[in-house]
C-alpha cells in the first residue's frame, strides 16, 4: 500500500487501461471513470479478462469513497462480488461507482461497467473498511 495516494491512483488507473476520471462527486459519493480495453487485456475471442472488469468497477467504487472521505484512508476491501452480463471488448468502457450506505468505518458500495452504447456489461458490490493511513 502506497502512502502517497496522490500519486498511486493515477499510475494505477493508467495501468488498468489509461483510466480517466470523468466525474467525482464527494457529496453524492459517486464516481465515473473511462478505461480503454486493450487487446492485450483480452483472452480468446477478444473478450476482456474478468480480473480487468473487476478492477475497473473496483476502481470506480474506491473513487466514490475517496470523493466522500478524502485520501487519508486506506480503502481495505473486505468483500467484492462481480456479476458479468455481456463481454467487454477492445475499446472504451465506463465504470461507475457509488456509496450505497456508509458507517464510520464500513462502507457498502455498488458499481457497474458500461460500453459506449450505455449497455451494462457487469455490476458489482463491495464492502470496504476505511483505515486511517496513520493506523495502517
Amino acid at each position: 500500500m502506497s502512502t502517497t495516494p496522490d500519486v498511486a491512483p493515477n499510475s494505477l488507473l493508467k495501468t488498468l487501461g489509461d483510466g480517466e476520471v470523468l466525474a467525482l462527486d464527494g457529496e453524492a459519493g459517486r464516481s465515473t471513470i473511462r478505461f480503454t480495453v486493450k487487446p492485450e487485456m483480452c483472452h480468446t475471442g477478444g473478450i476482456a479478462q474478468g480480473g480487468f472488469v473487476t478492477g475497473w468497477i473496483d476502481s470506480a467504487m474506491a473513487h466514490a469513497c475517496i470523493g466522500r472521505f478524502g485520501q487519508g484512508f486506506w480503502i481495505a476491501t473486505l468483500e467484492i462480488k462481480i456479476s458479468f452480463f455481456r463481454p467487454a471488448t477492445p475499446g472504451p468502457v465506463v465504470a461507475e461507482g457509488w456509496i450505497e450506505r456508509a458507517g464510520k468505518q464500513t462502507v457498502f458500495l455498488e458499481g457497474q461497467l458500461k460500453d459506449e452504447e450505455g449497455r451494462v456489461l457487469a455490476k458489482g458490490t463491495s464492502t470496504v473498511r476505511l483505515v486511517p493511513l496513520n493506523a495502517a
